[in-house]
């Protein structure tokens, strides 16, 4: 399939065609949605292994004297906290206490630091970091340089371990933590973290050696696997996305992110999140579980004894519970095992109000 005449590739895009990817654009980039089907991929993930070209995600590299100063300041989380070769989940906020984005940040040392941040956003995360930054750190973008993978799945540190030059060292990381390794004789940046639920690594590395590294997980039994079962294993996983479940008007509070908002730290637009945090919000994401195979999609409505209580902003089919699911902003009165309906085409589907983790490895 070609692309259009504005989307990119990523350095695995003639493996994905070859391995005949189901190819789609996404926040203008060309990926697979799906190789042999979206429930096959996401028992493979659940079972085994799975990996995921997720390239077209943004790459920054900050530097300077005063890197975490920038950085407590521009992100919700306590940079502060990380110690060397450690990240975590945190925000990008703005003024008003909403979100420009969600992200990760990973700790090199005390002046070097990286980020990950949503493709959708790349162009509008780079200005709001450039817009931000009066404290003269240095940022560079090396995402066009580099290409990531997500290897996921209950087998895939081991597999990742077995191809490497630090298995003990792989195996051992905590989770978020970082290291410098050979995969399969290629150099990666090798990040404990995923979007699945499940363990595993982003592997970080030059696109030049993305289709090297791609093969040689082939050829151990790591399944390829598209957007389409990333869709559905981040929501089993209780997983917000961007433009979903955050945006520039929402509070990440409502969101139920709470857990990622610094308590002690002044940050951007801290004032306005630290009010929601204390006087609440006007609705509340939870889960929904529907009895059937249905899936709600975003911005259908969900009903309680006949009154509109709220939204989808997600929703899929779980091949794990082999039923509709989805997250839903609801008035904060719903409380957690109420009965409610979805409006799916006309037809009202029951299901009932549930934790947004439907999933969760032990």
């Amino acid at each position: 399939m070609s692309t259009t005449a504005t989307a990119m590739t990523t350095p695995l895009y003639e493996a994905h065609v070859g391995l005949g990817g189901r190819m789609v654009e996404f926040a203008g980039t060309m990926l697979p949605v799906q190789y042999k089907g979206i429930i096959a991929e996401s028992k493979a993930v659940r079972e085994r292994a799975g990996m995921f070209d997720v390239s077209h995600m943004a790459r920054l590299r900050f530097t300077g004297e005063r890197v975490l100063e920038y950085l407590e300041w521009v992100t919700s989380n306590d940079v502060a906290k990380l110690t060397d070769n450690h990240g975590q989940y945190s925000l990008l906020p703005n003024s008003q206490g909403g979100c420009v984005d969600d992200i990760i940040v990973y700790r090199l040392g005390e002046t070097e630091y990286k980020m990950v941040v949503n493709a959708a956003n790349h162009t509008k995360d780079v200005a709001h970091l450039k817009a931000m930054n009066t404290f003269g750190v240095e940022m560079e973008d090396y995402s066009d340089q580099t290409a990531m993978i997500a290897v996921q799945g209950p087998d895939a540190t081991k597999l990742v371990a077995a191809l490497s030059s630090k298995p003990n060292a792989l195996l051992s990381a905590a989770f978020f933590g970082t290291l410098d390794v050979e995969v399969a004789g290629v150099a990666c940046f090798a990040a404990r973290s995923g979007y699945t639920g499940e363990d595993g690594y982003e592997l970080q590395c030059q696109a030049t050696d993305a289709s090297k590294l791609w093969q040689a997980l082939l050829d151990i039994g790591v399944e390829p696997c598209g957007l389409g079962s990333r869709d559905t294993l981040r929501v089993e996983a209780g997983l917000p996305l961007y433009g979903h479940e955050l945006n520039d008007e929402l509070s990440p509070i409502a969101a139920g992110l709470g857990w990622v908002v610094s308590k002690t730290k002044a940050f951007l637009g801290s004032e306005h999140v630290n009010k929601a945090r204390v006087e609440g919000t006007p609705t509340k994401l939870q889960g929904i579980r529907l009895e059937g195979k249905r899936l709600p999609s975003p911005e259908m409505k969900v009903f309680s004894d006949s009154s509109e209580i709220g939204k989808i902003s997600s929703g899929v089919y779980s091949p794990l519970l082999d039923c509709g699911i989805g997250f839903a902003f609801l008035d904060p009165s719903v409380k957690l095992g109420a009965a409610c309906e979805v409006e799916i085409r006309g037809t009202m589907i029951p299901g009932t109000v549930v934790s947004k983790r439907f999933f969760k490895r032990d």
